[in-house]
C-alpha cells in the first residue's frame, strides 16, 4: 500500500458532475485526485478475504444477540425488538454495507461497520472507476460495486412484495445523490423506482399503510435514514407495527450490525481474532483506545486516548446511549494523511473499496475521498 502524488484531470469537476457527483467540493475539497493509493494483488486478496470473513462474523453475532436477548446492550426499546427479530428470522432483503478498516500494509483491523446507512457509494463505484479509465486505463481496481448492485437488485426482484420500489432520504445533496445512484442501479435491474423525501412518507391510519404523495401504498422502501433516529420518532412505532406489510431496505436487524455496541460482542465471540481490535463496554486494561458512542455518524463524539490521556476528540450530539472502548489502531501516516479503507459488501459478497483520508486521526466529515488502483506487484 502506498500513496502517490499525481496531476488531476483537466475539467475533473465537470467530469464528476456529469456522473451526478455534485458534492465533490462543497465546503472544502472532498474528492481529491491530487494523489491515489496503490495496492498490490496480495493486499487486495487479503482485504477481500477480511471483508468476507467479517460479514460472516457479523451475521453470527446478530444471531447471538437475538438468541440471547441482548437488546439491552444496544439501548433498543422493547416495542421495536419484535420488528428486529421478524426481519432477521424472515430473512428480509438486505443490499449493502461498508466496513471501515484500518490497514497498515500488514494488519487489517475492523474499526466499525456502517451496516444501515453507508454513504460514499457513488464515489467508490462509478467516480473512481472513471478516474481510473481516464488516468490509468491499463490498471485494474478493486471495484465491482456497480455491477454487483445491479445484479443483486435483479436477484432480489422475485423476493420483493412489489416491483415498485420507493427510495427515500433527507434532502441534502449527499444523501439524495447516494439514494438516486442506488435507485438507478435498481432501475437497471428492471424495477420501477421513484424518489421520495423521508419527511414526505405518509401514513394512512385507516388501512395502516405507508403512502406516497398520491396516496399510493408503498410496499417496498429503500431508506437512507438511520434506525437510531427512527426509533426516536412516532414513525418508528408505525414501522414496527407494519413490518410484515412494508419491506424496508435496509431491514430492521441492521440496527444491531450498525451499532458500535456490536464491537465488544464480536471481541467476546472471537477473542484475539486477527481482524478485531480489543473492545469492551469500559476501558478495562486498555492504555491506548478510542471511546466511541454506540451510535454516531462521521466520527462525532469520538475521543482518542494515548496513555489514558485524550489526544483528539470530536464534538457532536451523540453518546446518550453510552460508549464502547476500542483498542487504538495506528493508521499509516502518509505525510500527515491518515487513510481508512471502506470495504463494501453487496448482497453477500465483498465488492470493492474506497479510501478516505484525513489530516486528523479521527475520520470525520472533513475527510477526503482518494481513488486507488492495483499495481502488478
Amino acid at each position: 500500500m502506498n500513496r502517490i502524488s499525481t496531476i488531476p484531470r483537466k475539467n475533473w469537476q465537470h467530469k464528476l458532475e456529469a456522473l451526478g457527483f455534485g458534492y465533490h467540493s462543497l465546503e472544502e475539497a472532498y474528492w481529491d485526485e491530487t494523489a491515489y493509493y496503490t495496492f498490490n494483488p496480495t493486499e487486495i486478496q487479503e482485504l477481500e478475504k477480511a471483508t468476507a470473513q467479517l460479514w460472516q462474523m457479523y451475521l453470527e453475532a446478530v444471531e447471538h444477540v437475538i438468541s440471547k436477548n441482548l437488546f439491552f446492550k444496544f439501548h433498543i426499546p422493547e416495542w421495536f425488538r419484535a420488528a428486529i427479530i421478524d426481519s432477521w428470522e424472515q430473512d428480509f432483503p438486505s443490499v449493502y454495507g461498508r466496513f471501515d478498516l484500518g490497514f497498515d500494509g500488514e494488519n487489517i483491523k475492523l474499526l466499525e461497520f456502517n451496516a444501515d446507512t453507508p454513504t460514499s457509494l457513488l464515489e467508490a463505484s462509478v467516480a473512481q472507476w472513471y478516474w481510473l479509465q481516464d488516468k490509468f486505463p491499463a490498471h485494474d481496481q478493486f471495484n465491482s460495486i456497480h455491477e454487483k448492485l445491479i445484479d443483486y437488485w435483479a436477484y432480489l426482484k422475485p423476493y420483493l412484495q412489489s416491483d415498485a420500489v420507493h427510495f427515500a432520504s433527507l434532502t441534502n445533496m449527499e444523501d439524495v445523490t447516494n439514494v438516486e445512484y442506488m435507485r438507478d442501479c435498481a432501475s437497471q435491474a428492471g424495477l420501477e423506482t421513484a424518489y421520495i423525501a423521508v419527511q414526505d412518507i405518509g401514513w394512512a391510519e385507516d388501512i395502516k399503510e405507508f403512502i406516497g404523495a398520491d396516496r399510493e401504498i408503498m410496499k417496498v422502501i429503500f431508506k437512507l435514514y438511520p434506525y437510531e433516529w427512527i426509533i426516536e420518532e412516532d414513525f418508528g412505532r408505525k414501522l414496527a407495527g407494519n413490518i410484515n406489510k412494508t419491506q424496508w431496505i435496509e431491514p430492521a436487524w441492521k440496527i444491531l450490525a450498525s451499532s458500535k455496541a456490536m464491537l465488544p460482542i464480536l471481541w467476546e465471540l472471537y477473542p484475539n481474532h486477527p481482524y478485531l481490535l480489543e473492545s469492551y463496554t469500559e476501558a478495562r486494561n486498555l492504555l491506548n483506545y478510542a471511546k466511541k458512542p454506540l451510535y454516531s455518524r462521521e466520527g462525532a463524539n469520538v475521543t482518542l486516548y494515548k496513555n489514558h490521556l485524550p489526544v483528539e476528540q470530536n464534538s457532536g450530539i451523540y453518546g446518550k446511549e453510552g460508549f464502547i472502548y476500542q483498542q487504538l489502531f495506528n493508521l499509516p501516516n502518509f505525510s500527515g494523511n491518515y487513510p481508512v479503507i471502506g470495504s463494501w459488501v453487496i448482497g453477500q459478497e465483498a465488492a470493492g473499496i474506497g479510501v478516505r483520508e484525513s489530516t486528523n486521526l479521527i475520520t470525520n466529515n472533513q475527510s477526503r475521498f482518494v481513488p486507488h488502483l492495483i499495481t502488478e506487484h
